[in-house]
């Protein structure tokens, strides 16, 4: 049975103005004729005419949609419909329901992503706040329950929208590109369903099992004096690594989007391989580049190295670089920050092509370690940092060099035998990956006449 709602009721649901839920009821897009009844599918209604609204669709063109007796809007609209139907708590109301007072109430609803629509709960809400309360009680610090709920709801957030995203892009626009009814797409895509919670159970199962062993190195390594426990929460000692490609925003404009995220995804499989078989975790991707962090300066640098000699193994693959620090550290929110992380950031946006380019606390704490090679590059000022900085790079003991050119056009490196075009200008001779990169330096030459020739390229 629906339930109903009057105009007021249905304008603290959905955070609309009585005035702007009339109109549209005038128009007809919300409630039947002149009366001061709704239900919950008015409610899934008035939240996305507003959506539809702020993407610049006009109400004749929503209303329109809503008529279509097939349209994917009216199965989304019946689905969303469930959400109105369920009991609502006011703030206050929580606030009974939980024993929190309602200033730390509002505090974790922030951190869960509660808010706007009035702030009304529901049913699961309530329970997720009494939860919380549970572990408060225990002794669990605000603060670090607040970051844990921020992290939580970030982390799924995002888990829930790629689900979302990939099963349109990958699965449902190909089906009905195939002629399959927008029914059966949808039904389809509901197959993945039953994964859902499982998959989130095991993964979370799998990096527990991790961060568990990690938290035990830890504790043993300040109890043997190897690390030393902070002053405050969350601050210990660890290796900061930035790797990122040093070309890749030509290579972007010369191949195009697609080309330039398949070479991406190449090096995002690369990062992540080495990081887990070096005991680090990846912290975050942005963009091109990568945050790493491990717990001993010897593996990061390790990592750092193992990263670029696999990126050289790869065909018509940019040049990578990286930057490593170590020092201390704060664990805020998943994330590590800090003036050693600062450092760390700086150090890439220096560094040459396949660099690896380090502090003289990380060759001081990785001292010892064989088959290395420091060489002092001297004091340099690195942007928005106050004091002069050390700088070394590192590089394997004996390592061999394998000839590869550069393409002017989009910085890939190639090989001797990956060459697809070659062109002599001005007694200089160039290498291309691909006629088009030819097409487009003879189109244009002194736009790439800066590009590096023929570069050395080291490989361990």
């Amino acid at each position: 049975m629906a339930t109903e709602f009057t105009l007021e009721e249905l304008s603290k649901l959905t955070g609309e103005s009585i005035e702007r839920l009339s109109a549209w009821q005038a128009r007809g897009l919300i409630g039947e004729g002149d009366g001061d009844q709704f239900d919950q599918r008015d409610g899934a209604r008035a939240e996305m005419i507003r959506d539809l609204l702020r993407r610049g669709i006009e109400l004749d063109a929503i209303a329109k949609v809503f008529e279509q007796p097939d349209s994917e809007v009216r199965h989304f609209l019946e689905r969303c419909a469930v959400d109105f139907s369920r009991p609502t708590y006011s703030v206050g109301q929580a606030a009974e329901l939980t024993g929190l007072e309602i200033e730390q109430l509002r505090r974790l609803m922030e951190a869960m992503g509660i808010h706007g629509s009035g702030n009304v709960l529901d049913d699961e809400d309530i329970e997720m706040l009494r939860g919380s309360k549970i572990a408060l009680d225990t002794g669990y610090r605000e603060d670090g329950l607040l970051q844990l709920l921020r992290v939580w709801a970030d982390t799924l957030d995002r888990a829930a929208d790629a689900t979302q995203r990939t099963t349109h892009f990958y699965m449902y626009d190909r089906m009905l590109a195939a002629g399959v009814s927008e029914a059966e797409a949808d039904a389809a895509g509901e197959t993945l369903d039953p994964l859902v919670e499982p998959a989130i159970l095991y993964f979370f199962r799998k990096g527990m099992a991790r961060a568990d062993r990690e938290d035990t190195l830890l504790h043993l390594s300040e109890e043997l004096g190897r690390h030393e426990h902070g002053d405050v929460p969350g601050q210990l000692q660890a290796a900061i690594v930035f790797v990122d490609l040093s070309s890749f925003s030509p290579l972007a404009e010369a191949m195009g989007d697609v080309a330039a995220a398949e070479v991406l995804q190449r090096f995002a499989s690369l990062v992540r391989i080495s990081a887990e078989q070096h005991r680090g975790r990846t912290v975050k991707q942005i963009g091109d580049g990568f945050m790493l962090v491990f717990p001993d300066a010897r593996s990061a640098i390790a990592c750092s190295l193992d990263i670029d000699t696999k990126s050289q193994e790869e065909t018509q693959f940019p040049a990578l670089r990286s930057g490593v620090h170590w020092g201390s550290v704060l664990y805020r929110e998943g994330d590590y920050v800090g003036a050693t992380v600062n450092l760390a950031a700086r150090l890439v946006s220096v560094a040459e092509p396949h660099t690896v380019l380090v502090t003289s606390a990380v060759r001081q704490a990785a001292a010892g370690l064989a088959g290395l090679e420091f060489v002092r590059l001297g004091k340099r000022r690195l942007k928005g940092l106050a004091t002069e900085e050390v700088l070394f790079e590192v590089r394997l003991e004996g390592a061999t060099s394998a000839e590869k050119v550069l393409d002017p056009v989009c910085r890939m490196e190639i090989g001797p035998g990956e060459v697809a075009a070659r062109l002599s200008l001005e007694g200089e001779e160039r290498a291309f990956c691909s006629d088009d990169c030819l097409r487009k330096f003879v189109a244009d030459p002194k736009r790439y006449s800066s590009a590096p020739s023929p570069s050395v390229a080291s490989t361990g």
